[in-house]
């Protein structure tokens, strides 16, 4: 085949350093864009994002140029350090070294998006602790619970 083509679309989960609840509702409509950005600055688009005060899903369309961890590394770089410039109180802000990313097909997308959108009312019944086993148990993925928390 004389052109590549690549369909890719991933769920990215992260958290704030030790799960501390600081990102507040407000924040969001001005975090996702920024971090949308910095996702089209790799060639790559958010196609929705949404969390709670301690972490946040990103579902994207990675290019097929660009590995995982490099996207999730400027992501988290990039809006680490904007929120350090731009929200008052927060010099002190960082994400969990880790993530989570999980493999979405494209006749999944609607689901992700919902699931993503429905997340203040997913954690009124399940921690945010829970909701990485859940997702590892689901893609089958094996996990040591020593290594999973920051």
């Amino acid at each position: 085949m004389p052109q590549s083509f690549a369909s890719l679309h991933v769920h990215i989960v992260f958290s704030t350093k030790r799960r501390e609840r600081t990102l507040r509702s407000d924040l969001f409509p001005r975090l996702l864009p920024i971090m949308g950005g910095i996702l089209r600055d790799l060639s790559c688009s958010l196609i929705s994002g949404g969390g709670t005060e301690d972490h946040i899903h990103l579902l994207a369309s990675l290019s097929r140029t660009i590995a995982i961890a490099d996207a999730v590394k400027h992501v988290k770089s990039n809006s680490s350090n904007w929120i350090h410039n731009e929200v008052p109180n927060f010099r002190e802000f960082e994400w969990q070294a880790g993530y989570g990313a999980f493999a979405v097909s494209y006749s999944h997308l609607a689901s992700v998006k919902a699931y993503i959108a429905n997340q203040e009312e997913h954690h009124r019944t399940m921690s945010f602790q829970d909701e990485p086993r859940e997702l590892m148990t689901r893609h089958e993925i094996e996990w040591d619970e020593r290594y999973i928390w920051d």
